[in-house]
């Protein structure tokens, strides 16, 4: 969860992640929303609709015909230098992709939300994370959220990372579907003038725009050198993102009585002698987990990697470093390494760690399957006994070993 109190002054509503998203694209203030619908998505793009019905939300709207054109539009409302949303999910995800390379190779700061779901074949609508991991190197910021309230928060972060005058790159939230698009929390919603203030630094900014005053040239051909400049700044961006989101807790902080708590959550790991590494709203319930097992004297910390793209490489190597064992718990699966997609960074990251220590890849609730408490807790004994020198796979798949 989101760690920090909420402010007495938040309107603290029951909500499910869909509607949480909703909410913090209203207190944003964008100029164009974008939409089509896709499951398990929909919902929130329902609830924006409302507010401009009611009045709330004051932004043009545009209903296309399908995914790619929706990013599409929202990327011209961008480069004309407006705020611009649009959220989707699994194939529409793929579908939209020659416009998300756009997005982010043009150095476009729109903002998307992925409510994350599996892709076919074979088909089915369930929850997964396979859409936005199939994505990871379009060149967009990724933050995933473990709760209804990371959600809402992690939109408004978005906006503020993705304007930022130093980053300019387009800004994914993501979202376990199903599992937080229709979950239903307490969540604290920010006031208005709050969420101005945050977002005040961006406001003024200057950028690049479509202009008949003084024309530029968007999506121009070039070959060679140039070429290799573009994506040289738009690495050097990346990392700028992350360090901006490493460096935000004290203006998050002031404006929401709560912290954002940068890349990486760290849960119980100060003593820790084994690390667990995940993602999404499963690690809830691997802290129920590794809180039980500590009852019974198993030093597990969890490492929540909140921010997927650019990936944490540093702050994960310090706190994998000197633990007897890491597991990993995937949602997704890495065809080419037979692993998950998680897995694949933290043995990278592995790399640059003084000495070698046992890792194990913990594949699980694929298609919406649960990943229920005692499966994790297995997980977490099987980590501390590879790293007690017992053998084993390098993969093990929950609920099917």
């Amino acid at each position: 969860m989101t760690t920090g109190a909420l402010r007495p002054a938040a309107d603290v509503r029951v909500m499910d992640g869909n509607k949480a998203a909703a909410w913090a694209v209203l207190l944003c203030r964008p100029d164009l929303l974008a939409s089509y619908p896709i499951s398990p998505q929909t919902p929130l793009l329902e609830q924006l609709y409302k507010f401009r019905a009611e009045g709330r939300l004051d932004a043009e709207t545009v209903e296309v015909e399908g995914e790619n054109s929706a990013l599409s539009a929202a990327v011209g409302a961008v480069t004309a230098g407006g705020r611009a949303f649009t959220a989707t999910s699994s194939m529409g995800l793929m579908f939209m992709y020659d416009a998300y390379l756009y997005a982010s190779g043009q150095r476009v700061p729109v903002v998307m939300s992925v409510a994350t779901r599996e892709q076919c074949a074979p088909h089915t609508v369930s929850s997964g994370q396979q859409d936005i991991m199939m994505v990871k190197e379009g060149g967009w910021v990724q933050l995933v959220a473990e709760s209804c309230q990371e959600i809402l928060d992690s939109i408004l972060v978005a906006y503020r990372l993705a304007e930022d005058p130093n980053v300019q790159l387009p800004v994914n939230v993501c979202y376990d579907g199903y599992y937080l698009s229709h979950l239903s929390e307490p969540v604290g919603v920010p006031t208005q003038e709050a969420v101005d203030r945050f977002l005040a630094a961006v406001g003024v900014g200057k950028r690049p725009v479509l202009s008949t005053e003084a024309p530029l040239s968007f999506g121009a051909f070039v070959l060679g050198e140039l070429y290799a400049e573009y994506r040289y700044k738009h690495c050097q961006a990346m990392q700028r993102a992350l360090d901006l989101a490493e460096s935000l807790d004290g203006e998050f902080q002031a404006a929401f009585g709560r912290a954002w708590g940068g890349s990486i959550e760290a849960y119980r790991t100060e003593d820790a002698e084994v690390l667990l590494v995940g993602t999404g709203s499963a690690c809830g319930t691997l802290k129920v987990a590794i809180d039980h097992l500590r009852q019974e004297g198993v030093r597990a910390g969890l490492a929540r990697i909140r921010m997927f793209r650019p990936f944490p490489r540093r702050r994960l190597a310090e706190l994998m470093r000197g633990r007897r064992a890491v597991g990993v718990l995937d949602r997704s699966v890495c065809f080419g390494w037979n692993s998950g997609h998680l897995y694949v960074d933290v043995r990278a990251t592995a790399a640059d760690l003084e000495a070698r220590m046992p890792l194990v890849n913990f594949i699980g609730g694929l298609a919406g399957a649960d990943i229920r408490r005692e499966m994790l807790e297995d997980a977490v004994r099987t980590t501390v006994a590879r790293g007690r020198g017992e053998p084993g796979p390098e993969v093990v798949w929950l609920g099917l070993e």
